[in-house]
């Protein structure tokens, strides 16, 4: 690739990822928050790289350069060598350089959802022994793991005939199975996304990818307390609401619902 271009690519790599992680939080649907300073970081050196190249070329001492690398191409068939191919354009493959850049200024893609979740396998649930007592609350705000982990390995049953509110976005079910309200959780970036899953009855399934609050009483089936209990939900009532910034995390659901 040319070396103009390549300091194109770099100014425009550089300024997709400071507008990503600087001005907008588009980063969020593509990495943890954490990893905020190292792409801002990331975005400055290459608009700095970017800048520099595209300065050099503007000094004179380097069109002088780029003259005689021309007047040699000239000189030697312009650009052909002894193969009868010529080596002097840029590849085509390299010209996709440039949609990521172009894709985090005009078009950023969205953030994993349901058709990612219904291809995974749910989180496996963490051993826990122990459990803070539930709030007086009606309806108790919980998170999608508090939960699953509640329903199957709470041996005192506090979660039994309780009025629960959850949040997340619709995954539906295979056919008879209803649908899921769902969390996706990284570590690090989207690639290494897992699922939680709690499964909805009593109530029709929104658009896939829809924000919603659910509130209502676990679904009864086996032993409460143990992994024989479905992690299932008896809804009361559906509520969309605002998708949130984040959305790979499990966090409660402290927004009223719209």
């Amino acid at each position: 690739m040319k070396r103009p271009l390549q300091a194109v690519l770099l100014v425009l790599s550089g300024v997709g990822l400071l507008h990503a992680s600087l001005l907008t939080d588009l980063y969020l649907r593509y990495v943890n928050d954490w990893m905020r300073p190292l792409l801002i970081a990331s975005g400055a050196v290459l608009l700095l790289l970017g800048t520099a190249e595209a300065w050099s070329l503007r000094r004179p001492g380097r069109r002088r350069e780029t003259d005689e690398e021309h007047r040699h191409e000239d000189r030697h068939g312009d650009g052909h060598d002894g193969d009868g191919h010529d080596h002097s354009g840029v590849p085509g493959v390299a010209w996709l350089l440039f949609l990521p850049a172009l894709s985090l200024l005009f078009y950023a893609p969205p953030s994993l959802g349901a058709y990612t979740a219904s291809r995974q396998a749910t989180k496996p649930v963490v051993q826990q022994d122990e459990f803070d007592p539930l709030p007086a609350t009606s309806p108790v705000p919980l998170t999608l793991r508090d939960f699953t982990s509640r329903v199957q390995q709470d041996r005192e049953q506090a979660i039994k005939g309780r009025t629960v509110r959850m949040t997340g976005f619709v995954t539906p079910g295979g056919r008879g199975e209803g649908w899921y309200l769902t969390r996706l959780l990284i570590n690090c970036c989207a690639a290494d996304a897992q699922s939680v899953k709690v499964r909805i009855h009593g109530a029709p399934a929104p658009p896939a990818d829809t924000w919603v609050t659910v509130e209502g009483t676990w679904h009864a089936g086996g032993t409460l307390g143990t992994s024989s209990a479905p992690v299932a939900l008896d809804a009361r009532t559906v509520s969309e609401v605002d998708r949130p910034a984040n959305a790979y995390t499990d966090a409660l659901p402290l927004s009223p619902p719209r």
